[in-house]
């Protein structure tokens, strides 16, 4: 089978899995991206190397921080969130505390580098796809918007790179020393193709403000980008080209999710403040 192939097979499953579980049912989506949560976290610590013991104490917790959002976001945590509340501090904390404490018998080469990833896994991966929960108990269509956003500005601004590249002198690159081939002429068209979305969101009444759908799209766009380069800053610092190879012809979670991780926060804020 041909990479072209397995590309869009894969690619095709990917946006079918994510699309069904985002409308068909919460417990859907919980499944999915719990699995998804735990596979992201595994794949960053093999990527630093991590002990056994630190991957699956960072995995526990990480899925916890997930289970307690969905639980939290769609009531069966009870009515309040003083109870969500007690079940993060009394089972999320001390799994984190526990296993930053076990450092200290564990007798490992750089203790910091192992606080600094646990800590960093649930920064980065687990409290993003965390607050997808939220983003989706208060308009699901928003999070299919998160989601459409990313994949819109990503061919928008390959598309316009693509061509601004054939021009005369070529085009200019926004981090030749991260992304050779991210340019500033493609950003500016994955913006442009965002915005539409945007509007588009508006008009088919997922989002019934303009100006929070336009906005919403454009922090996207913004944020997911920056998210796509710090996962190809850390590839290039271990010296990587793939996160993993979890997807045929896609590479691992991390490369399929990276701009999310950095734009489900933003979002999450724009919806809370101005929803």
């Amino acid at each position: 089978m041909s990479n072209l192939v397995q590309r869009t097979l894969s690619g095709a499953v990917y946006v079918g899995l994510v699309v069904a579980s985002i409308l068909v049912h919460p417990a859907f989506f919980g499944g999915l991206f719990l699995i998804v949560t735990l596979l992201a976290i595994r794949e960053l610590h093999k990527i630093i190397h991590s002990s056994t013991f630190l991957t699956v104490a960072a995995m526990i917790a990480g899925g916890l921080l997930f289970a307690i959002a969905w639980a939290w976001s769609w009531g069966y945590a009870g009515q309040t969130a003083d109870l969500a509340l007690r079940l993060l501090l009394f089972a999320y904390m001390p799994i984190l505390m526990a296993a930053m404490v076990a450092e200290l018998y564990l007798k490992q080469e750089n203790p910091i580098h192992n606080w600094g990833a646990l800590l960093s896994s649930q920064a980065m991966i687990a409290l993003p796809f965390a607050l997808m929960n939220g983003i989706m108990a208060i308009n699901k269509y928003a999070l299919l918007a998160l989601f459409i956003t990313i994949w819109v500005n990503d061919s928008g601004a390959y598309c316009v790179g693509s061509l601004s590249a054939k021009r005369k002198g070529g085009n200019h690159k926004m981090f030749p020393r991260i992304s050779p081939a991210k340019s500033w002429e493609g950003l500016i068209g994955g913006f442009v193709f965002a915005l539409i979305g945007g509007y588009i969101y508006y008009a088919v009444g997922w989002i019934d403000n303009l100006n929070l759908s336009l906005g919403l799209a454009l922090a996207i766009a913004i944020f997911g980008t920056f998210g796509d380069l710090m996962e190809s800053l850390m590839k290039r610092t271990v010296g990587i080209k793939d996160s993993g190879k979890f997807m045929p012809g896609h590479g691992g979670v991390l490369d399929r999710f990276d701009s999310i991780l950095l734009a489900t926060p933003i979002a999450y804020i724009l919806l809370i403040a101005f929803a």
